[in-house]
């Protein structure tokens, strides 16, 4: 029988901790940046011409079309071959996930402008708004209660998404979980606690993604 020996952890609770606040970060970065790529392109879909409608949509089934991984190995190997310019593993992961998680953004924005009623549209024109009125004071204040819980949503996953930076040796929490397995050849507890810390950080949110759903859904 295997015997556990998760005291052999202690002396690297710093390093532990270190990979934790590395998760944390990068996870608000991404969620930040990736908001603020999909209320861009959320807009541009639902209000551009044709064709730059057209181009923000292939930008969008590009990035949900395609493995998340696939795209942080492609950032970080292949975009310097492309363009000459070296990325560090932290930026090439921000970039990627910033633009993968912009994509699904995206949806949820648009998804939540074109859930709104055209008359309420069509009566804001009629009474002499100009259209980014309608948007701003009409459209957007309903969208956003309905976007909230499917954005809180895609914001865990953004959190789960962090742990594929340690395939570029980003140091966050499973990067260290690695090295030390690799220090102690104690796997399955590092391995466990490293579970446990990302249930402790994921149940929080998902049970307030829960509550919102609920509210908005008026349960």
């Amino acid at each position: 029988m295997y015997n556990w020996d998760f005291a052999s952890l202690l002396q690297y609770r710093s390093v532990i901790l270190a990979g934790v606040w590395s998760t944390v970060a990068y996870t608000l970065v991404i969620i930040a940046s990736g908001l603020a790529v999909g209320v861009l392109v959320g807009l541009g879909r639902v209000s551009a011409g044709r064709w730059l409608s057209g181009s923000l949509r292939c930008y969008v089934e590009l990035f949900r079309c395609t493995p998340v991984l696939v795209q942080l190995v492609w950032f970080y190997y292949a975009l310097p071959v492309v363009t000459g310019i070296e990325l560090s593993p932290g930026l090439a992961a921000v970039l990627s996930l910033t633009l993968y998680g912009g994509a699904f953004y995206s949806e949820i924005v648009r998804g939540g402008i074109i859930s709104i009623d055209k008359g309420q549209v069509e009566a804001a024109r009629a009474i002499g708004m100009r259209s980014a009125q309608v948007m701003r004071r009409v459209v957007l204040p309903q969208a956003f209660r309905r976007m909230v819980p499917p954005l809180v949503s895609q914001s865990i996953m953004q959190l789960k998404n962090t742990s594929l930076l340690s395939v570029l040796a980003v140091p966050d929490l499973l990067y260290q979980g690695q090295v030390i397995a690799h220090d102690t050849y104690r796997p399955l507890e590092i391995y466990s606690l490293v579970a446990v810390i990302y249930f402790l950080l994921l149940l929080p949110a998902t049970m307030f993604a829960k509550r919102l759903e609920a509210r908005t859904l008026g349960v």
